[in-house]
């Protein structure tokens, strides 16, 4: 296959940032109380998530067609037969709202994230923070941008502190069980901060205010449409994010969780803290 060319990657952006901005607007402008909210599996999913959803993918589909791509999306993946995304070498993959506990409650922590996957790996991706009126976009060698609506992008940088000391880590306020407690109770970063979706906490690294964020599975883990968009955000930066053991991530697969120890970082300290976490669940399991 061959790659997509810089000209045909930054179409493809302008298109994706678009809808993004669109995909905002919704959701500044849907009113609570006119929300239907189904609990699914113990997960809230609201009118919300569906009409941003349905928005992203008529866009998508009516500027891009149906053939060349497919399109995962946590909306939609359950009713699609795994087989017409995985044969295809690029997928977009949507999150239309991450965070919906945080949208329910007000927080504004949540997020929308549009990633484009080449050869199971991102190459383009943009993530909303609505309440902040902020987009942050990248694609594959190209940076990473940051947006205010109507004002020119511009480049933006992970931070450069490189000793543990003066690292801070950004966590979930609710997905935590308690392996993943005392890892946090042990782990070298002890300066925390809590922010809602996982796009919100790249954003919070991007933006220099923390430098670290780990994902533990348990139960259940992320999934490609919580990590794919702000994964690249984020190593285009300056940042990284890998398994505990350093390996990157894969993203269209059969399973689309993404189980394990996940971290990212700034990258100054990112070796160690990845071993330091690996040494530290296994003296727990052990004990």
């Amino acid at each position: 296959m061959n790659h997509l060319h810089p000209t045909e990657l930054h179409e493809l952006l302008t298109i994706a940032r678009s809808i993004g901005w669109g995909a905002a607007d919704i959701l500044l402008n849907v009113r609570l109380a006119d929300l239907a909210i189904q609990d699914a599996t113990g997960e809230p999913i609201t009118a919300a998530d569906t009409a941003v959803d349905d928005y992203i993918l008529n866009n998508l589909h009516a500027s891009l067609g149906r053939t060349e791509f497919a399109y995962l999306t946590e909306e939609t993946y359950k009713a699609q037969p795994s087989h017409e995304r995985l044969r295809k070498p690029r997928v977009w993959v949507i999150d239309p709202l991450d965070g919906t506990k945080d949208f329910i409650q007000g927080t504004g922590e949540y997020a929308v994230h549009i990633a484009l996957l080449e050869d199971e790996r991102p190459v383009l991706a943009v993530v909303v923070c609505p309440a902040a009126a902020t987009l942050y976009f990248a694609t594959s060698g190209n940076g990473t941008f940051v947006e205010k609506q109507h004002e020119i992008p511009v480049p933006i940088h992970v931070s450069q502190r490189n000793r543990v000391e003066e690292l801070t880590i950004v966590a979930s306020r609710t997905h935590r069980n308690e392996r993943f407690n005392q890892l946090m109770q042990q782990f070298p970063v002890q300066k925390q901060r809590s922010v809602g979706s996982v796009g919100g906490k790249i954003a919070t690294i991007l933006q220099q205010q923390a430098d670290v964020y780990v994902s533990l599975s348990g139960t259940s883990a992320p999934k490609d449409w919580d990590l794919a968009a702000p994964e690249l955000i984020l190593t285009e930066a300056g940042g990284r994010f890998t398994h505990f053991d350093g390996t990157p991530l894969r993203y269209n697969q059969e399973d689309v969780s993404q189980w394990g120890g996940l971290l990212a970082s700034n990258g100054y300290c990112h070796d160690f803290l990845c071993a330091e976490a690996i040494r530290i669940l296994a003296a727990i399991d052990a004990s």
